[in-house]
């Protein structure tokens, strides 16, 4: 057997795992095959079925076992494995150690399962979880600030004018495409009878109502509206708001300003009552027209389902324009109420999943006031 053919069939063997060679006929702990042997420990010790619980029951045994999987796979991989251990090997509890978490590789998964878990969390592990979780929203935010900065400010300086700029508001390119009929050929000049400007800085020009479920499926939408909830909040042209809800309505506005902080204000789990939670962004409102409403939920109403779409009709009938996402994550379209989510697109509501790289091109949309449905159609999204 040449060395490649060898390499493929040792491969197999991990994937299989030892149930696959009950022999041992495949050699996994020679030469390079150590780094092999390793990596099928890891392997077996999370998905051997004849071995459930194969980490064991202490905090030590599962810290060499992360240690491990860093060692052996990249941290795409980690993360994943991370998350099967938590479903699979029911260690939720051992996530209050603070010995353990300082040891995991943060995702959205994990981050969702700490944030359920924040009330019953021990003192002395919350600032070793607020660690973890700053350590992936830092990541996040590096990732989405720019596109969501770039296409907000750019939306924003083009969906308002003005006719009295002053010299630095100056849309230069279409005061010269307004004003050719002026041109001068003598002198090879432009006369600008009339200056076109972008809309005054400084001020906010729009008003983006952020309503997140917090019900427990919702938990990385809840991780990705937070993200970007915050560097929305950073740019003074638009005013923002983020409430949270389950059977009660929060508003965690004020902490905008630290995603981490805003986080653990959430509660993962409960129940849902949405009616209750657009009659408090109903409040909210105080410019229809410059209102954009972002409902982010399966909309699965454990309340009144007549008296929510009653809501969300008087909302729509003020003039806001509303949008809502049945999840806002990577994690694909998920289950939702899909007879409310047909009478949401009846009533001109785009209704579809979102993920956080498609959020800012959305926003931008929403704020030129040009057409979902038609931004949608582009990038192959389907309203539900």
């Amino acid at each position: 057997m040449n060395p490649k053919e060898e390499e493929h069939i040792k491969k197999w063997r991990l994937i299989l795992g030892k149930t696959a060679d009950p022999e041992g006929d495949v050699a996994l702990g020679s030469g390079e095959g150590e780094d092999m042997k390793g990596m099928d420990d890891v392997l077996e010790a999370l998905y051997d079925s004849e071995r459930r619980g194969g980490l064991g029951s202490s905090v030590p045994n599962v810290n060499r076992w992360l240690g491990d999987i860093r060692k052996y796979f990249p941290t795409p991989l980690v993360r994943i494995m991370q998350k099967d251990a938590i479903d699979k090997l029911g260690i939720q509890e051992m996530l209050l150690e603070p010995e353990l978490l300082q040891d995991l590789e943060p995702d959205v998964h994990l981050i969702g399962t700490l944030l359920s878990l924040n009330k019953v969390m021990p003192e002395k592990t919350k600032a070793t979880a607020k660690a973890v979780v700053r350590k992936l929203v830092e990541e996040l935010q590096k990732k989405l600030q720019n596109p969501l900065r770039e296409a907000i400010e750019g939306s924003l300086s083009r969906a308002v004018r003005n006719r009295r700029p002053k010299f630095n508001e100056i849309d230069w390119h279409k005061t010269i495409r307004v004003n050719l009929k002026n041109y001068q050929k003598e002198y090879k000049t432009i006369i600008p009878e009339h200056l076109i400007g972008y809309g005054k800085k400084g001020q906010a020009l729009k008003h983006v109502i952020l309503l997140v479920d917090q019900s427990g499926s919702m938990a990385s939408s809840v991780v990705y509206a937070s993200i970007c909830g915050a560097v929305i909040a950073s740019l003074r042209s638009v005013k923002t708001h983020l409430v949270v809800f389950d059977t009660s309505v929060v508003d965690l506005t004020r902490e905008l300003s630290d995603p981490v902080e805003l986080l653990f204000g959430t509660q993962l789990g409960g129940g849902t009552d949405i009616s209750k939670a657009l009659a408090y962004g109903e409040t909210l409102t105080q410019n229809p027209n410059d209102t954009i409403f972002i409902l982010i939920s399966d909309l699965f109403e454990g309340g009144n389902k007549s008296e929510m779409l009653r809501r969300t009709a008087a909302i729509k009938a003020m003039g806001v324009q509303m949008i809502c996402l049945l999840a806002l994550s990577d994690e694909g379209s998920p289950a939702y109420d899909q007879e409310i989510a047909a009478q949401y697109s009846t009533m001109s509501i785009p209704t579809f999943a979102c993920t956080p790289e498609q959020f800012p091109a959305l926003l931008a949309t929403a704020i030129k006031k040009e057409s979902i449905t038609n931004w949608m159609s582009r990038i192959g999204i389907t309203s539900k």
